[in-house]
């Protein structure tokens, strides 16, 4: 039973935190790629588009933090390879444009936004049902007995006695109450399979075949199994 509270608990925070980090992401992110490729004809824009990457790798980077607690195990970095060493401050700047993960990172920034609105309103959802239903024969009498309020069980043609009413409204909320962990967990591992797919599938390979020299991975939280 604690397992599963602590995995409803560790999916809800996922869920919710990636709106807000989804959002802020597309807006940076979008806003300075827009600028950069505007601006590219006068030079200016190759650097704002090098700082766009970069910014979408600090973003990738958060996303792959938050990964193994879902997941369950550790995920590998990619590797991005680095400006050769002595480069001045313009091949600095510039070095995120040949790195194709980096393109990756900037391209997860966009598609991840309506991933993150859908999962997002799912958890939502199904926590206000479940919270609203269990509650409701605590306040739902009230709100029944409120003259010309057309409750749930009116609306549906059952009556408007408060007793049914209270009855099928913590019914409808026991049910998103038993349904809530698969809802939550399905939409985690959407969420968690489209970042590691776009943000860790490069370097997994590598992982597999062992190779010498691997990229740095973040490891799984302790205890996760």
């Amino acid at each position: 039973m604690n397992l599963l509270v602590r995995r409803i608990g560790t999916d809800t925070r996922y869920l919710l935190l990636g709106l807000p980090l989804a959002v802020v992401a597309f807006c940076l992110t979008v806003t300075g790629f827009s600028l950069g490729v505007g601006t590219v004809v006068i030079w200016a824009g190759v650097p704002i588009l090098g700082a766009s990457l970069m910014l979408a790798r600090g973003f990738a980077d958060l996303e792959r933090r938050m990964l193994p607690e879902v997941l369950g195990h550790a995920v590998a970095r990619p590797h991005y390879r680095p400006a050769p060493q002595g480069a001045g401050t313009f091949r600095r700047l510039v070095n995120p444009l040949t790195n194709g993960q980096s393109w990756m990172d900037l391209l997860y920034g966009i598609v991840n936004l309506p991933v993150a609105v859908v999962t997002f309103c799912l958890t939502v959802t199904w926590w206000a049902g479940a919270i609203t239903g269990l509650t409701y024969p605590v306040y739902g009498w009230i709100l029944e007995g409120i003259p010309d309020n057309s409750g749930l069980a009116e609306l549906l043609g059952f009556g408007d006695s408060a007793l049914i009413g209270v009855v099928m409204t913590t019914a409808i909320g026991v049910l998103f109450a038993i349904t809530l962990p698969a809802v939550i967990r399905g939409a985690a591992l959407v969420q968690a399979g489209l970042s590691r797919a776009m943000l860790t599938g490069a370097a997994e390979p590598h992982e597999h075949i062992g190779v010498r020299t691997r990229p740095p991975s973040f490891p799984a939280p302790h205890g996760a199994h």
